[in-house]
């Protein structure tokens, strides 16, 4: 028998792999429906779906490795970074899905979130007061008007891999919507700023790069706290702490 492999595990769901089979367990079942839907409209490299049976995915391993992981440097060629790049142009430019998915959330919506969040993180002790002001401050960048795409939604660079200098798979789409583009690409290339210039010429049109380091902030505050309470460290080296005092 294969050796099962514990992927991720928190409270809220769970992936074990199994030799070349991998079963998401989650308790909310629209995220899974989610996942199937956008792997089934997206022009983009997905793994194949096995079978389901709620509460449980099943799907097929992809080939290759991923693009890099976050708080590591990235072994990948700058011409898998620019691939990637492609591949997230390919996916925005797909018409919108019918799902909204938590990647649609507008820019109230997020702004409020934010606001909350901050006041938390310094109420509580978790980060300095001037290290979330200043990161706040470069946050409102991002709560601009924008033109939804159909984005991944939390496309980390974890779940893009590559074979060689080719992208062979997107995985985890539980969150995908219509979003901001921007988003995708901040995602992407959090705590890897590097190879930002890189994915930004695969992607092929100009974009606002002080949008994405905005996004890199506000992803970062928002997500700090959760991380730490599932099991995560943030504050581990080129982690989101790290992100957020970069822009110090």
């Amino acid at each position: 028998m294969d050796e099962v492999e514990v992927v991720v595990a928190h409270s809220e769901r769970a992936t074990l792999r199994v030799g070349d089979v991998f079963l998401k367990v989650d308790a909310d079942q629209a995220r899974i429906d989610a996942e199937v839907e956008a792997m089934a409209l997206v022009p983009v490299p997905t793994p194949e779906v096995l079978w389901r049976r709620p509460p449980v995915l099943a799907i097929a391993a992809v080939p290759g490795t991923p693009l890099g992981r976050l708080g590591e440097p990235s072994t990948a060629s700058p011409a898998a970074w620019a691939a990637a790049g492609a591949v997230v142009r390919k996916l925005h430019d797909t018409p919108l899905p019918p799902r909204l998915g938590r990647a649609g959330r507008g820019r109230d919506e997020l702004a409020a979130e934010l606001d909350a969040e901050c006041e938390r993180l310094v109420t509580n002790g978790v980060l300095p007061a001037d290290l979330v002001t200043r990161n706040r401050e470069v946050a409102e960048a991002a709560l601009r008007p924008w033109t939804p795409a159909f984005t991944h939604g939390d496309l980390q660079i974890v779940h893009v891999f590559v074979d060689g200098d080719e992208v062979s798979g997107v995985i985890d789409w539980s969150e995908a919507g219509p979003g901001d583009p921007l988003y995708d690409l901040a995602t992407l290339t959090l705590g890897h700023e590097e190879h930002l210039d890189v994915v930004v010429a695969g992607y092929g049109t100009d974009v606002d790069l002080d949008v994405i380091r905005a996004w890199w902030s506000l992803r970062s505050l928002l997500a700090i706290r959760w991380l730490a309470e599932h099991g995560f460290d943030p504050t581990a080296p080129g982690c989101e702490v790290d992100v957020l005092k970069s822009r110090m």
